[in-house]
């Protein structure tokens, strides 16, 4: 149990969080033009300006603002997102771009769209990664994660009797769901998650069927 209740004690890093933000400003720079709105270097510059305050903010216990910058970026992240699959939807029919390149653009955006939605799971279950620490409570109140359907009483053996999800445990359930179209081993809990959720999976199925029929006019 000791080590099962450092995990759950111990304050959860932001560093995954991090680097999926700047993940997110190196997709975007990969992009084609044609894909992005305004200037290339615009998105990126805006989050990492928002991201220093962000993690200061965190650092010097300012809860009220560093969640507000937070709510900030991944809201300026999903706008950007769901223009750049706007734009794809236009470009699409004037056939510029290689079925290459057109495959690559939408991979691109259907992993920026995995990374958007991981971090809203993130950023808004149970209040947030600060409010989930100090609450200290099990599992997720917004998501129904395998280990918490293990019997109470064999917790233990599991090494969950204490366990909270990561950044990395709603990484895959954005994986998952983008790739299923649908909740796999985490069903939705809240109303709030089963909206994001239906958001997330009409992106990804909208870039996948935007792909397939390209490739079928290829053919």
């Amino acid at each position: 149990m000791g080590n099962t209740a450092e995990h759950i004690d111990k304050p959860e890093p932001r560093a995954q969080a991090v680097l999926a933000f700047l993940a997110i400003c190196a997709i975007y720079l990969a992009l084609p033009r044609d894909l992005v709105i305004g200037p290339i270097w615009l998105l990126p510059t805006v989050i990492v300006v928002l991201l220093v305050p962000t993690v200061v903010s965190h650092r010097v216990g300012r809860r009220s603002l560093n969640r507000t910058l937070g709510l900030i970026i991944n809201g300026i992240t999903t706008l950007a997102l769901i223009g750049s699959v706007i734009l794809l939807v236009r470009f699409l029919p004037t056939h510029r771009e290689s079925p290459l390149q057109l495959l690559r653009s939408g991979g691109l955006l259907w992993l920026t769209n995995v990374i958007v939605f991981a971090l809203w799971y993130w950023r808004l279950d149970g209040g947030g990664p600060t409010l989930r620490h100090e609450q200290k409570k099990f599992g997720s109140t917004s998501f129904l994660f395998p280990q918490m359907q293990v019997p109470h009483d064999e917790r233990a053996q599991f090494a969950c009797a204490r366990w909270r999800p990561r950044f990395v445990d709603y990484l895959f359930v954005a994986f998952t769901q983008s790739s299923t179209f649908g909740p796999t081993d985490a069903p939705l809990l809240a109303r709030w998650a089963k909206i994001l959720a239906m958001i997330q999976i009409f992106i990804s199925l909208s870039i996948v069927v935007l792909l397939i029929s390209r490739a079928v006019g290829v053919l």
